[in-house]
């Protein structure tokens, strides 16, 4: 695992234990020597984690549109910084950069970059593991969720069960050092398959 893609909130939030979450990260990987791939900005979570790898020693790869730059949001101070020309560009460049995924608390931009990568891993367009480090319990609703998705067949029991969730950073990072990821193609029911005219060995 030399580098993980971090997406997090361009806020910090109304609650001081996500920074420190943020910090207490960005500290961890520089410690283990873990670059950091992030969306380049020098607002709200990304700046701390960012910041907090930079202070620590590490290196900090930033990518990011030159939209948001144009905006003045981009961290001037990161090791590299690759400016890109569109959302849909920086997606990409991110996955081809991380070896793993980790999903700090943050809005419809997190959820939309950590829930693409999801997507791809399920499709097998990649097999790199996906983490939701929490604080005060941010992402309980949204695992919750998933267990719904699961319950009503919208989603295998294995991809649910093939991301890690937690507030334990430690815990999370030995997680990903050993993840093997899951095997189980996507789920299919019974007319479907009939459908498709697959067999159970098929899928």
């Amino acid at each position: 695992m030399k580098s993980i893609c971090v997406y997090c909130g361009s806020n910090a939030g109304n609650d001081s234990a996500y920074a420190a979450l943020a910090r207490d990260l960005g500290t961890r990987l520089a410690g283990d020597g873990i670059t950091l791939v992030y969306g380049g900005g020098n607002v709200g979570l990304m700046g701390i984690v960012a910041d907090a790898v930079l202070a620590g020693g590490g290196e900090v790869i930033g990518v990011i549109p030159e939209q948001l730059v144009n905006w003045e949001v981009a961290h001037k101070g990161v090791t590299r910084l690759e400016i890109v020309d569109s959302m849909h560009t920086r997606k990409a460049r991110m996955f081809a950069l991380a070896d793993g995924f980790i999903a700090l608390p943050g809005g419809f931009g997190t959820l939309d970059e950590m829930f693409e990568m999801l997507t791809w891993r399920q499709l097998g367009l990649g097999q790199k593991p996906c983490a939701f480090l929490d604080a005060n319990a941010f992402w309980q609703p949204m695992m919750t969720m998933l267990d719904t998705m699961v319950r009503e067949r919208f989603l295998h029991v294995d991809q649910r069960n093939d991301l890690w969730h937690g507030n334990d950073i430690a815990a999370l990072l030995d997680w990903m050092h050993a993840y093997v990821p899951a095997q189980a193609d996507k789920w299919l029911d019974e007319k479907r398959r009939s459908q498709l005219k697959l067999t159970s060995e098929d899928v």
